[in-house]
């Protein structure tokens, strides 16, 4: 008997499913698979939750597949591809399926003597611009990719191309790495107050936030430097905050989860599938749209990238005229110069 054969024959009736109909359950299933396998497994090693989960993932991915190519009129026709702004109760799962994978990730602080890299790409727009299934498209697009490294206790800094001195620059060598190195101001920032932190100081500001989205919000929008706007809205606030942080290379887990469930609550945020980053890389994206200028100056589609699989940051988009940006790769390392 061909089973698969006889369970077509008994949907011949039934219309095809949607993406968007299909995502809401798949996340449900997926995260409930996620929390069950925290749950059963506890005392295994953290690397191997992640790949307990990922393989789950992978088997339903694999039936989800099987469900679409089973349309009423045996054409074998699939969802459609492309972007897919979800409903709102879609979106909420899918978000939630994001905050359940992301907690997971280890959360390992680096050594005082290692150096978190970052590898960027900024696009200045000299018109507006869009981002097409291929990416950033516009003709007056203008791009700039750099690399940074970043002692993680804060005495050193690393940038690729160099920034050029004051004075006389003849005999300066861009794409010579420039390393500085200087004392570490941790203590003198805490002590005279100042809103700077090292990357580690804020790793670990960032590490002492509930869980809760609401009461994490409530903390950052109390301590995070951003400072208040007037007029600002609550939601307009903590799309700014959340904009910012997502900025930080390095975010403890339980944070990035916090994040993906209090962008589920901002109202009039929308999740979209099937889209391209500003580099051309399959994202999905949760966005938010200003059809007038707000207090802080933004205006039109404020547009957040992720990895559609492992959620990763991969960068934003502002429908305004300002600038792209997009993080081309990250990582921790041992020595400036050195890349994961």
């Amino acid at each position: 008997m061909n089973e698969l054969s006889e369970l077509r024959g008994l949907r011949a009736d039934t219309p095809p499913s949607g993406a968007d109909r299909l995502v809401s359950p798949r996340a449900r299933l997926t995260a409930a698979i996620h929390r069950d396998t925290s749950r059963g497994r506890a005392g295994l090693p953290q690397r191997r939750m992640i790949l307990v989960g990922a393989a789950t993932a992978g088997a339903l991915a694999v039936t989800a597949g099987i469900i679409t190519a089973l349309p009423g009129d045996g054409t074998g026709a699939s969802a459609p591809k492309g972007p897919q702004v979800l409903s709102a109760g879609a979106a909420a799962d899918t978000l939630e399926l994001a905050a359940a994978t992301v907690e997971k990730h280890d959360g390992t602080e680096p050594g005082p003597k290692q150096w978190v890299y970052e590898k960027e790409t900024a696009f200045d727009q000299g018109g507006r611009q869009h981002i097409s299934d291929k990416g950033i498209v516009s003709s007056q697009d203008k791009s700039r990719t750099s690399e940074e490294w970043t002692r993680w206790d804060g005495t050193g800094h690393a940038n690729l191309p160099g920034i050029p001195p004051a004075g006389d620059v003849s005999d300066f060598d861009p794409d010579k790495l420039q390393v500085w190195y200087g004392p570490n101001q941790e203590e003198k920032w805490k002590r005279e107050g100042y809103d700077d932190r090292s990357q580690r100081q804020f790793y670990r500001f960032l590490d002492t936030l509930p869980s809760d989205p609401d009461r994490m919000m409530k903390r950052i929008r109390e301590e995070h430097a951003i400072g208040d706007i007037k007029g600002e809205t609550r939601a307009q606030r903590d799309w700014r905050e959340i904009n910012v942080l997502y900025r930080s290379v390095l975010i403890p887990p339980k944070v990035q989860a916090g994040l993906f469930r209090a962008l589920a609550k901002i109202p009039g945020a929308r999740v979209t599938t099937g889209v391209k980053d500003p580099l051309g890389r399959a994202a999905i994206s949760v966005s938010v749209n200003y059809p007038e200028k707000i207090p802080s100056g933004w205006q039109g589609k404020q547009e957040i990238f992720f990895d559609p699989e492992s959620y990763a940051y991969l960068g934003d988009s502002k429908d305004d005229g300002l600038i792209v940006s997009a993080r081309d790769a990250w990582g921790v390392v041992d020595k400036p110069g050195a890349r994961p």
